[in-house]
């Protein structure tokens, strides 16, 4: 038998316990305890949350991988390339490649009465995923866009609907520039919001082939070439070995294609997501400091106050090291019962918060216009294993304080 897990369960389901002077001090422990796992718990799922909810928006708009022109890859108009199925074939055939499309884009401006304002006019066909698009339409709808027609429709953000003052069923004149003005009423299909203030601002989405006919392009010629990957963690390395296959790849027109991946294309974005890797371990790391002395504070009470029992267990031929193991195993179930309310806590505010949304934020400021939360199971394991073994480390090195209490002054200890 385990006799130190023995004593340690009945001193802890003992009527005894909440008896002890040191009651105050092992209720503020366990509160530490939980305070600090449920807020471990909110950061990382409200961090988690908003990394993955403005990742999902950029590569929404810019798919994980872009082939162009090697020459252009950061413009908004490009030397076009040539999509034919020989290129689609090479990009395809890679393993992490989920999905190919291509884009034609043109520069231009909206007007209406009252105001104008310039955009990017994206065009897309058939071949284009809009799942995107459509998951954040906020009125009309997204039309089947065309590669071989030209529909004269567009999709809108909402940016730009209140800037001109327009909505679904209006026709708004929009002016593209080359070596002369050229026109084009669009009929405006739909209004869609991300928040995203860098792209809502700048894109309307139309057909392939009108803006490949504003830029003088063939049926095959394209602004680039999306790509979507399976495993958004093998981003960089996809990136190098598209790129190799890419190094001598030219076209009939001899466009040598370069590949740059969605962090590349928005360094600063990214950087910013990755300063709140920092912050998670900034949380992380004073909670569970914070934890762990509170409970320091609390089994240094609980000894003082066993002093008695330590010095009968001594007295009894039980060695330093069983009425250590005594000790650690109480504050184990001292601190399960902490972790279980934290969980409560922690857990209650991201179930709260994933299917009513009941925190907001400004959307202006944070692209979002709730707080996301985002928490998976190995990642709620992980911190409780985390926050259980090594608070139960930190209180090895207190543990030790039993061998300087001696059996005989122990036992006349009041």
């Amino acid at each position: 038998m385990n006799l130190p897990l023995f004593i340690a369960k009945r001193i802890y389901n003992g009527p005894a316990l909440s008896k002890q002077v040191s009651r105050p001090a092992v209720i503020i422990s366990m509160i530490g305890i939980a305070i600090g796992l449920a807020v471990m718990i909110i950061a990382v799922s409200v961090i988690t949350g908003f990394k993955s909810e403005i990742r999902s928006k950029v590569t929404g708009f810019a798919s994980h991988l872009l082939v162009t022109d090697v020459n252009a890859v950061m413009g908004d108009e490009s030397t076009p390339v040539i999509f034919n199925d020989s290129l689609q074939s090479l990009l395809s055939a890679h393993p992490q490649v989920a999905h190919v499309q291509h884009y034609s884009q043109k520069a231009g401006m909206m007007k209406t009465i009252d105001s104008f304002q310039g955009v990017v006019a994206k065009g897309i066909g058939p071949d284009y995923q809009t799942d995107f698009l459509r998951q954040h339409i906020i009125q009309g709808e997204l039309t089947q866009f065309s590669d071989t027609a030209s529909s004269n429709t567009v999709l809108i953000s909402k940016v730009l609907a209140d800037k001109l003052q327009l909505k679904v069923g209006d026709k708004v004149d929009t002016y593209f520039f080359d070596d002369n003005i050229r026109a084009r009423k669009l009929l405006v299909t739909g209004i869609y919001e991300t928040h995203f203030s860098a792209f809502d601002g700048l894109y309307v989405f139309t057909d392939l082939y009108m803006v490949n006919r504003l830029n003088h392009w063939d049926s095959d010629e394209a602004s680039g070439v999306e790509v979507k990957l399976k495993d958004d963690g093998a981003l960089e390395q996809t990136t190098f070995e598209l790129g190799t296959l890419l190094n001598d790849f030219s076209d009939r027109n001899g466009t040598r294609y370069g590949v740059v991946n969605v962090e590349q294309q928005n360094p600063a974005v990214f950087s910013w997501l990755e300063v709140l890797d920092v912050n998670i371990w900034v949380i992380l790391v004073l909670m569970i400091g914070i934890a762990g002395f509170t409970m320091i504070a609390g089994l240094l009470i609980i000894i003082i106050e066993r002093t008695q029992m330590i010095g009968v267990l001594k007295s009894l031929g039980a060695n330093n090291t069983t009425i250590r193991h005594l000790f650690l195993w109480l504050s184990v179930f001292l601190i399960g019962r902490g972790m279980l309310w934290g969980n409560i806590i922690g857990l209650t505010f991201y179930f709260v918060q994933r299917y009513t949304g009941l925190f907001t934020l400004d959307p202006t400021t944070y692209y979002m216009d709730k707080v996301p939360v985002s928490l998976s199971i190995p990642v709620w394991l992980l911190l409780n294993i985390g926050t259980l073994l090594i608070s139960v480390l930190m209180l090895v090195g207190p543990s030790y304080i039993v061998a300087r209490i001696l059996p005989a002054n122990s036992m006349r200890y009041e």
